[in-house]
């Protein structure tokens, strides 16, 4: 539960005073290109809580994450980079964060193991980082969002919970049918099966993925797959996204370790070539050529070849 600090209690945009267009007389959603956002009902404006009223988390329930939990979605975290768009979006992906999305419940949430929001509002300050994604304060619904399959957890993830009218709706009602989220991936790594939906007249229609393990989205301008190799010294089977010519997107330490190999096969070709040079010199001084003859043929520096020449 979090103890909201008072400091940090300022007032913070809600869906009101975000813009929408296009706003229709038939609900609370949206769409526009497959990006979601929230219109307004007039009939709620009355104070509502904001991510600093409600708890971010909840120790009791079940799916926490496991080891597989933390460090898959933070290599989702690490690729998810949208090329630049005009005008400029705000990429916000998060982790395990609590997701509240009814304005007539404040109190209910669903709490995904990954999801992406494309044009969601941009923090400056640090005092502003969210608690907890809050739908009618943010104004737009998440655009992708991935569970990891667990035993804990398959039944709501895959959509087999029976709804219960005393209950708050499943998972899959509240990504389908309340937030109308356009894409919807899980991923099973015990049995390594790769699945996901896309939002096609207001229902989850499965697409065909087993196969190729991937899944371009066209509005987010990056695919998300399965990849096998080696993630933080762990060899598996991994999701994470690729670009338009379907090659993988780097994580920073993997440039970084790129970027080292490259620099050290560079350094192991300069110091070959120098080596080559060096065992030049007294071969071509044996075959009559001046100092100054090898200087130009090797482009070395004639002091350097009359030092190599003639030692102290």
């Amino acid at each position: 539960m979090v103890n909201p600090d008072r400091r940090w209690q300022r007032p913070l945009p809600t869906m009101y005073d975000l813009p929408s267009e296009d706003v229709d007389e038939s609900g609370l959603l949206e769409s526009q290109n497959s990006c979601l956002t929230i219109s307004p009902d007039r009939r709620w404006q009355h104070p509502l809580p904001t991510m600093y009223d409600l708890p971010s988390e909840d120790p009791e329930e079940s799916g926490l994450p496991d080891e597989f939990h933390a460090l898959q979605p933070t290599l989702l975290t690490l690729t998810c980079q949208p090329p630049a768009t005009d005008p400029p979006q705000t990429c916000f992906s998060a982790q395990d964060l609590n997701l509240y999305y009814d304005v007539h419940h404040p109190a209910w949430y669903k709490r995904p193991d990954w999801f992406v929001v494309m044009g969601a509002r941009a923090i400056q300050a640090q005092e502003d980082l969210r608690l907890s994604y809050v739908i009618w304060q943010e104004g737009i619904s998440p655009l992708l969002v991935v569970e990891l399959l667990s035993p804990n957890t398959e039944a709501e993830d895959l959509g087999r919970t029976v709804p219960s009218a005393d209950k708050p709706p499943t998972k899959w009602q509240v990504y389908e049918q309340i937030l109308r989220i356009p894409f919807y991936v899980i991923f099973d790594r015990y049995n390594r099966h790769f699945r996901a939906f896309r939002l096609e007249g207001g229902r989850y229609e499965p697409l065909e993925v087993r196969s190729s393990g991937k899944l371009w989205i066209e509005c987010l301008g990056l695919g998300v797959g399965v990849w096998e190799g080696v993630y933080q010294g762990i060899e598996g089977q991994w999701l994470r996204f690729y670009d338009s010519a379907r090659i993988w997107i780097e994580t920073p330490m993997e440039q970084a370790e790129r970027e080292k190999l490259r620099a050290e096969a560079e350094k192991e070709r300069a110091d070959r070539a120098e080596q080559a040079q060096q065992e030049a010199i007294p071969r071509l001084a044996a075959l009559g050529l001046t100092p100054a003859q090898i200087a130009a043929a090797l482009d070395l520096d004639l002091a350097m070849i009359e030092a190599t020449l003639n030692p102290p």
